[in-house]
């Protein structure tokens, strides 16, 4: 198998357990406009950019806002969200990440961080990650939300490899198909049926057993 050269992680649902405050935030939201917005309506959200996850919620409520409206709430729901993660620390870190991490350095794997998360270096700080990281893309660098590749294109730039030499680890649906569009190896953490199309799937990073690296 080949040795790839970088490890690329989505940080919301791959690294960090944070996918249970944004919901509370979107949830709030919704209740806020009058949408029942349920668990189920949540993995839509996953992988994502702010404004279009608005607009899914909006969607699911029939309701049609107007632009600057919809920029309003977006910073409301990303205030909620922010005074949710505040009191983040290590235990926010999933099963496996920090280790696997570790790992890959020890090794001289390049590390990236591709995510769509405009939060993404406070919850690293917060987390006690951040200075693992080569590189971080994060949603302020970006203009196109997965699946369009820019995120993962960003990266290998950054980091200074091609694209073929860079491994994905997503939770997303929407994100293994960013990855492969950029034309990288991708591994899936979560469950088979809803990551089918990753070329590994993984429950979480303790169990990753391929020699990636």
């Amino acid at each position: 198998m080949l040795k790839y050269k970088a490890a690329i992680f989505d940080l919301d649902g791959v690294l960090v357990d944070t996918a249970k405050y944004h919901y509370l935030a979107w949830k709030r939201l919704a209740n806020m406009l009058g949408i029942t917005f349920t668990e189920e309506d949540n993995e839509r959200l996953k992988g994502v950019n702010r404004m279009k996850c608005l607009d899914i919620i909006l969607e699911i409520g029939e309701m049609s806002l107007s632009i600057e409206t919809k920029h309003e709430l977006a910073e409301k729901k990303n205030s909620w969200y922010r005074e949710y993660i505040e009191n983040m620390d290590s235990s926010g870190l999933l099963e496996g990440a920090e280790l696997y991490i570790q790992q890959m350095k020890s090794r001289g794997v390049l590390t990236a961080i591709g995510s769509a998360s405009k939060n993404a270096r406070t919850i690293l700080s917060k987390t006690g990650i951040i200075e693992a990281f080569d590189a971080i893309v994060d949603g302020h660098m970006v203009q196109n939300a997965k699946p369009d590749p820019e995120v993962f294109e960003k990266c290998a730039s950054l980091l200074n490899v091609s694209p073929i030499e860079c491994v994905v680890f997503e939770d997303s649906q929407a994100g293994i198909e960013a990855a492969k569009a950029a034309g990288m190896k991708t591994v899936g953490l979560g469950s088979k049926e809803a990551l089918k199309e990753a070329d590994f799937v993984f429950a979480n990073m303790s169990e990753i057993d391929v020699p990636l690296f």
